[in-house]
């Protein structure tokens, strides 16, 4: 039996920015990547997951399945990426994302990764698109509202490399955790 861990990326996009970060990770990586409907006999087939997730109005699409199978997800060895207009300047902001989504069990002792994503204003439901225009609206900081009246691009394949050095660690045979 080896005592190679086995891991997956499990994601869950609105717009496609989190599905291109969890490809160049499955790739990078040679990871299977999953939509959260993954069973439970085969989620328990992996040792560490990546669970990535778009942020939609401050709440990840993910949110519900982590409630879902946070008992099974709770023994396993996490790694999360947020994906998010957030910048990483406003580290009290993304804390706050983090807490209001992640169960307490799950973020405890978990690093967790937000990535800039990606805004492309034509291709977002007309609803969204609405509630873009209202929330530039009322944003008093005029960058920020500003930024939110024009596309963005913030995606890159470098900001993914501290995630790729952390799942690289975990992979390692000599990692104590899973020592045979």
């Amino acid at each position: 039996m080896s005592t190679q861990p086995k891991g997956a990326i499990i994601c869950k996009s609105r717009y496609g920015a989190t599905r291109q970060y969890a490809e160049w990770l499955g790739a990078h990586l040679d990871l299977p990547i999953f939509d959260p409907d993954i069973d439970r006999p085969q989620l328990k087939e992996y040792n560490y997951l990546l669970i990535g997730s778009s942020v939609y109005m401050g709440k990840m699409l993910i949110k519900d399945w982590l409630l879902t199978h946070r008992g099974e997800l709770n023994s396993k060895k996490l790694f999360f990426f947020v994906v998010c207009a957030t910048p990483n300047t406003e580290k009290d902001k993304q804390r706050k994302i983090a807490k209001d989504n992640i169960p307490a069990e799950l973020a405890e002792d978990r690093v967790i990764f937000f990535l800039p994503g990606r805004l492309i204003i034509s291709r977002l439901s007309w609803k969204d698109r609405l509630f873009l225009r209202l929330g530039a609206r009322l944003e008093k900081d005029p960058r920020k509202k500003a930024a939110m009246r024009h596309d963005m691009d913030g995606m890159d394949l470098r900001y993914l490399d501290p995630l790729i050095d952390a799942v690289k660690a975990t992979q390692s045979t000599k990692n104590p955790l899973y020592a045979g």
